[in-house]
């Protein structure tokens, strides 16, 4: 017999489906995202998203992050964090090299992949892909709601203070690695 999970969707029961995700150690959520960075007044900004939705709506300090989403199987980590890029923001990304950066867990235990590119765009005009879910929660009422409601250029100390912090080593690196010799050195990859 089926019974229903939370989604709605049908599942065997828990003694024919083996370990629980919970269980494996083997399952893992991977992003990928693009950490586009510039130089303004000979200062390093970095663009930020910020989370669209009902539940982010008041966050602020410590909410932002940098475009990323989910590598579907099969996928190359760098064509993910591309493809994220322009769906969260409605840009595609710069072309040429991109920095590999160390990637990093979050606090939830998602494994994120970034690579810094050199770029521009106005944050002002971004246009991100959208989500339904149900809202307010118990209303039975489905509402769309952007994935991403803005986006900004901010200074490194600044991006710290707005960024997630399980997301700061991110910047942390580039500046290390772009001050410390002004190039990206090793692990760029050229896009296609």
């Amino acid at each position: 017999p089926l019974s229903s999970s939370p989604g709605g969707e049908s599942e065997a029961p828990r003694h024919q489906r083996g370990p629980s995700a919970a269980c494996r150690l083997d399952v893992v959520k991977v992003s990928a995202g693009v950490l586009l960075f510039r130089e303004r007044a000979g200062r390093l900004e970095v663009l930020l998203v910020h989370p669209g939705g009902p539940y982010w709506a008041k966050k602020d300090a410590g909410a932002w992050t940098i475009p990323k989403g989910e590598i579907v199987e099969g996928e190359e980590p760098l064509a993910a964090a591309r493809r994220e890029f322009e769906e969260e923001t409605g840009f595609p990304p710069p072309g040429g090299e991109a920095m590999a950066l160390t990637p990093r867990r979050q606090a939830g235990g998602k494994l994120v992949h970034a690579w810094a590119m050199r770029g521009d765009l106005d944050a002002a005009a971004i246009r991100s892909n959208t989500f339904t879910m149900e809202w307010p929660p118990r209303s039975a009422r489905q509402q769309e709601f952007p994935e991403i409601d803005r986006a900004a250029w901010f200074t490194l100390d600044e991006a710290r203070r707005r960024i997630l912090k399980s997301q700061t080593p991110f910047l942390d690196e580039i500046e290390r690695r772009l001050t410390s010799g002004g190039d990206a050195g090793p692990g760029c990859e050229s896009g296609p």
